[in-house]
């Protein structure tokens, strides 16, 4: 059966109520906005989010938090969204902050298959609270465990017809990290082109990582901050 798919829906039948979800993007840029919708479309609850931040209050992964679908975040920032502040005060959300780089590994490790590393960040800190730690070369690392999830949700600019994927600029960020580390991987993308289209030495993600692929449309591509310069 081909990847490409014509019904962005059609991709999660078999997402599950409790089920973990690895989002790609940064604040609004590279997020899969056709994966999301789907998503709140299909009402799905007790998620379990892992994503670099929470979108905004009316975009991005925000929406699903509007619609009480998310359980647990487990994200490096998470300062744009008010909604995600009174959930989580409330004590309706359960919050996992990890540093960024520390997200970005443990995405990687799942991926690769690795179950736990060592790093320097966060010794010393409420991060490292009940975790193992040990000492090299003099210098004390903490143990962080890998993240794998149930169903990854990317956004790329180029796929071709085996999934193999460009990303546009850095609109890359968590998406090839998160599509790495998830059972079932659903990538939109903005161009499907055939076997053969993309260079080999283009390729940043190859397809064996990719169940997936919708080509989609009117993407928003919001801004999150816009800055101008006077004068």
């Amino acid at each position: 059966m081909g990847k490409v798919i014509t019904n962005i829906e059609s991709a999660f039948e078999h997402l599950e109520d409790g089920m973990t979800i690895l989002a790609g993007g940064f604040g609004l840029c590279g997020i899969p906005e056709h994966s999301i919708a789907a998503i709140q479309a299909r009402g799905t609850k007790r998620l379990t989010v892992v994503s670099n931040n929470c979108g905004v209050d009316d975009f991005g992964l925000g929406v699903l938090l509007q619609d009480k679908q998310v359980d647990k975040m487990i994200s490096s920032y998470v300062g744009e969204n008010k909604l995600f502040e009174q959930q989580f005060i409330s004590g309706e959300l359960d919050v996992e902050l990890t540093p960024q780089g520390t997200l970005a590994e443990k995405l990687r490790a799942g991926g690769a298959g690795i179950p736990a590393f060592y790093t320097a960040t966060g010794v010393g800190t409420e991060i490292a609270e009940g975790k193992e730690t040990r000492v090299f070369n003099g210098r004390e690392y903490v143990m962080e465990e890998a993240i794998q999830g149930d169903f990854a949700i990317v956004k790329a600019d180029i796929a071709d017809t085996a999934g193999n994927l460009i990303f546009n600029k850095t609109a890359r960020n968590f998406n090839p990290l998160c599509a790495m580390a998830a059972q079932t991987t659903v990538v939109e993308v903005e161009k499907i082109v055939d076997v053969g289209e993309i260079d080999p030495n283009q390729v940043h993600l190859p397809g064996i990582y990719v169940d997936y692929i919708f080509e989609g449309e009117n993407f928003e591509k919001r801004i999150e901050k816009r800055t101008l310069r006077e004068g």
